[in-house]
């Protein structure tokens, strides 16, 4: 158009029009622009972490940190224990209290994985609900600390509990949880007890390279552990046995995991004689990822069906495990009958399985065709039926039945703590915590875990007059904890030795039976060949 040729009023009508439409779009720019300044700014900070929670920032679409609040990582299976454990904080908040952090990978993807830390923080929080109750003080808040998957980001949660434990208003006083043997776990246990000085109990992870040893210079300063190592379980589940070496053969992962290679070097223990097939070694991709291991433990089933073996050592985690069984059952020798060995990792195996599995480990004779044995550091019905074991033998050996008063303190007040948990569990005194299992030992326990580092708690208290002791006299209690001031656990009694490793504790041998799809108790064994020692007081030579 011509705007020489335009009227003067249709002009300045056009020329209000474009003003208009300028003056929008220049008012839209200022109103985005303030917008993204305001809200948008990870826009142009993408490496900034979102919030997750109080404490809890998201990292590479993880939430990482700490919380004390009913947050429950996106995990809603635990959702009714994380609202328990902050109903509990809120309660003690304005009271002399501690705080013992929890550190666990806390958004797990497989459901298997998910059952299982619910039953870690139930144990933790009934725990909690308990010694809070003790009339003693200080009184124990309890926080969750998620390093990621497979403690990845480890340093982040460290650094926050470094924080904490110089903080008055925290007094951080110990650390506990670690439920897989890493080198992640191994190099955050390394920085919170050398670096940071503060003490950590060891509930779950059972590599020895994660453990103090007797003797010589400690690895790691502050360090207590309740469960036994993977050599400790070996000796009390395999190498007192007294299987011929011929008749066994171990199957083993060679990727690097500390918690596979403590346990096939402790599956070394076999005894001497004719030899046995030599070790079956397979390569998996990660932890919980079965890559090719399927046509591996194919071939190797094959091959050790043609040998003598019947008993096999495994060592790998437990989704490997349950495919190695599988593999094993339909392996082309019907008629032989195998029992696979592996240690404590292999908890709550049963989660994994499905109809069609226990179908295949049954196999289409009496007997299972495969049976899985593992060291559990507990089971709810190990100190019922050891105390009837134990009542006749004696019998038998006096011809007079024994008395409860004669009954030996190492199975009797395990057993008495069992049914305190239990009762606390049936009677919905500590609040709906969603179901509760105790076959798989992970709440047992972490329960005695959480125990143990208040016990500790308590007793820098009365040494030191303080209301809130100092993190160093807490460590310093670690080695107090025998004889007299031996805990009773669920899971047996927790004695620790100079090095901090639980002395003699026995392990519940369980077995997966196919046929009940059910975790059997075995019986007890005990790493030292024998049972604990009266009242639990330490032999020299042991640290």
């Amino acid at each position: 158009m011509n705007v020489r040729n335009v009227p003067d009023w249709l002009y300045r009508k056009l020329w209000a029009t474009r003003l208009k439409k300028a003056l929008t779009a220049l008012v839209a720019l200022v109103v985005v622009v303030g917008v993204v300044s305001v809200v948008g700014y990870r826009v142009t900070r993408p490496d900034e972490p979102d919030h997750c929670a109080t404490g809890v920032d998201r990292i590479d679409g993880e939430c990482i940190g700490v919380s004390a609040s009913a947050y429950d990582f996106g995990t809603p299976e635990i959702s009714k224990v994380t609202a328990a454990i902050a109903r509990e904080n809120r309660r003690i908040e304005s009271k002399p209290h501690v705080t013992l952090a929890m550190v666990l990978p806390l958004e797990p993807e497989l459901a298997a994985e998910r059952g299982e830390l619910r039953s870690e923080l139930q144990g933790a929080y009934l725990a909690q609900y308990r010694v809070n109750r003790l009339q003693r003080t200080p009184l124990v808040r309890l926080v969750l600390a998620n390093p990621g998957k497979d403690y990845k980001k480890y340093d982040t949660v460290v650094d926050t509990l470094g924080t904490m434990a110089a903080s008055r208003d925290d007094n951080l006083r110990a650390v506990t949880g670690f439920n897989l043997s890493l080198k992640e776990s191994k190099a955050a246990i390394g920085r919170l007890t050398n670096d940071l000085h503060i003490p950590v109990v060891i509930s779950r992870a059972s590599a020895d390279d994660i453990a103090n040893p007797e003797k010589g210079e400690a690895r790691y300063k502050g360090l207590a552990r309740i469960i036994p190592t993977n050599q400790a379980q070996a000796d009390a589940l395999a190498c007192r046995a007294g299987t011929p070496d011929k008749d066994t053969v171990l199957v083993k992962d060679t990727r690097p995991d500390i918690y596979v290679s403590s346990l096939a070097k402790a599956f070394s223990c076999r005894e001497k004689g004719e030899p046995g097939p030599k070790d079956q070694e397979f390569e998996s991709p990660g932890i919980n990822r079965l890559g090719n291991t399927g046509n591996d433990f194919a071939f190797i089933g094959n091959n050790i069906c043609q040998s003598s073996a019947r008993t096999v050592y495994f060592a790998g985690r437990p989704v490997h495990l349950r495919l190695f069984a599988l593999k094993l059952a339909e392996a082309g020798c019907r008629d032989k009958k195998y029992t696979i060995i592996s240690g404590s990792g292999s908890a709550t195996l049963e989660r994994y399985m499905s109809d069609e599995d226990w179908q295949v480990l049954r196999g289409g004779g009496k007997e299972p065709a495969v049976t899985v044995q593992y060291a559990a550091p507990g089971h709810p019905k190990a100190w019922e039926r050891e105390i009837a074991r134990w009542r006749d033998a004696r019998t038998k050996a006096t011809g007079k039945a024994p008395t409860d008063a004669q009954l030996p303190a190492y199975l009797t007040e395990p057993r008495d703590q069992l049914r305190k948990l239990t009762d606390l569990v049936t009677s919905g005194r500590a609040g709906d915590i969603g179901p509760v299992e105790l076959d798989d030992s992970r709440t047992m326990l972490v329960h005695d875990g959480v125990y143990t580092a208040a016990q500790a708690v308590f007793l820098a208290n009365t040494q030191t007059g303080d209301r809130i002791p100092a993190r160093e006299r807490v460590a310093a209690q670690w080695t107090r904890l025998e004889s007299a001031y031996r805990v009773a656990g669920t899971s047996g009694w927790i004695c620790l030795t100079n090095g901090g490793n639980p002395y003699d504790k026995p392990v519940a041998i369980v077995e997966l039976d196919p046929r009940t799809r059910k975790l059997a108790f075995v019986r007890l064994g005990w790493p030292e060949g024998r049972p604990q020692p009266d009242n639990c007081v330490v032999p020299s030579g042991t640290g």
